[in-house]
């Protein structure tokens, strides 16, 4: 459930950075959200980790 909520969390980061026109963090903030999302499809995906 943690991964879900910090995809949430990436995304209102990346809107806000966007704004504040920091493209670099845009990108690390893709890069955490990237890991986290592989995370929560591992967890609640079709084939997750627990089985």
């Amino acid at each position: 459930m943690t991964a879900v909520c910090w995809v949430a969390l990436m995304v209102g980061a990346m809107i806000t950075h966007r704004r504040l026109g920091e493209s670099e963090l845009v990108l690390l903030n893709l890069g955490c959200l990237a890991l986290a999302a592989f995370i929560a499809w591992g967890r609640f995906g079709p084939e997750s980790f627990t089985g």
